[in-house]
């Protein structure tokens, strides 16, 4: 069985001894038997604050909720938000109360997965303030050598995509840690606790662990692996499933035809996947308690399946054939429509281009990613 950084800390301890430690983490954060990475190093260490990513550190915010600062009743360590409407920085109270700061998240290897932009801005901010950034590194669930997708160009960062990744873009947690703070000369006091067993062409059904979904809307190693196509969807008047069983594996609306949708679909036998035709209605999100039609997407091989491109070739002939179909408008006068901020350009949106194009400059541009990040592998 692959064993995370938290289940090596005893090959760490210098690192966390006499030190007032702050952790920032949420329900994955786990060892292999199931001991909390917060009751661990509170038991352990001196453990002076715990740090909230969205979701909250136990699991219990919605998706987009904001997080408030309070007690933790279980371990009565003050709880920070790093999700707040102002800001999702650190700010100098909060890191007055420590002297290091540890990471321990689960990813999913996709870029907009918020979670590593909280590791980003905390990274920046404890290289300001001198405070030591441990992360306990773990496995990618998504593998550590298929790379899909374009890069984040640098007018389009936001919250969902806020370092020029790809978006599925093979590093671990920890590699990507050390790629940014090198990359940006941040210059951090930074330390990696590795993953012991893991190797680079694992993904997460070959690592012998039990899945602990790291948000209510990733319920299985195949929904993650979808994610990084079907996540797209959120920046149109689409359902991605939210508000169903199979959040991000139906895609859907009220006006699309199931079965021409199936069979368009399943004409490019895109390798590792299967469309089926889907009916269902979102409990809650868009089109709540409306009866949608679309597709549910299987996974048949995990290994060839290729998400973004499934994700931008269902996208294209849904908007081909739907004249309802758009676009969400954006947030406030003068944003960015969401599909750019999760496309990472407008490319998207360009009329002009075909898939096929689309694809081709997205191939371009993960292949140099794939060469440039190796610089920085912990695994092979």
């Amino acid at each position: 069985m692959v064993r995370n950084g938290v289940d090596c800390l005893t090959a760490y301890d210098p690192l966390f001894k006499g030190k007032r430690l702050g952790l920032i983490t949420s329900p994955t954060g786990r060892t292999t038997d199931f001991v909390s990475t917060i009751e661990l190093l509170n038991e352990r260490y001196h453990l002076t604050a715990l740090f909230s990513p969205e979701h909250g550190v136990r699991g219990d915010q919605e998706a987009g909720g904001m997080v408030e600062t309070y007690t933790d009743e279980i371990t009565g360590v003050p709880v920070y938000s790093l999700y707040r409407k102002d800001s999702k920085r650190m700010t100098t109270e909060m890191l007055e109360q420590v002297d290091a700061v540890v990471y321990d998240i689960q990813d999913v290897g996709v870029r907009y997965y918020t979670f590593i932009y909280t590791m980003l801005y905390a990274l920046e901010d404890c290289a300001k303030a001198g405070k030591a950034f441990i992360v306990l590194d773990r496995l990618n669930p998504l593998g550590g050598t298929a790379v899909e997708g374009n890069l984040l160009k640098d007018d389009y960062r936001s919250f969902v995509g806020n370092y020029p990744l790809c978006i599925r873009y093979g590093l671990t947690v920890g590699e990507f840690a050390m790629m940014a703070n090198e990359q940006m000369g941040l210059k951090a006091d930074l330390h990696i606790a590795r993953c012991e067993g893991w190797e680079r062409d694992m993904l997460f059904p070959d690592t012998g662990r039990l899945w602990l979904h790291p948000s209510i809307g990733l319920p299985r190693f195949e929904t993650a692996l979808l994610y990084a196509g079907t996540c797209l969807f959120e920046g149109t008047n689409l359902s991605e499933g939210r508000g169903t069983t199979f959040p991000f594996e139906m895609i859907g609306a009220p006006f699309l035809d199931a079965e021409r949708l199936t069979v368009e679909m399943n004409r490019f036998k895109l390798p590792g996947v299967y469309f089926r035709p889907a009916y269902f209605k979102p409990s809650f999100s868009k089109h709540q308690g409306a009866a949608c039609k679309g597709v549910q997407l299987h996974v048949t091989n995990a290994r060839s399946i290729r998400p973004v491109e499934t994700g931008i070739r269902l996208l294209d002939v849904i908007r081909r054939q739907n004249e309802e179909f758009s676009f969400l408008s954006p947030i406030r006068e003068g944003a960015r429509p969401f599909i750019d901020l999760l496309g990472g350009d407008r490319l998207l949106r360009d009329e002009t281009l075909s898939a096929d194009s689309i694809l081709e400059q997205f191939r371009a541009e993960s292949e140099a990613f794939a060469e440039k990040k190796k610089a920085y592998h912990l695994y092979y």
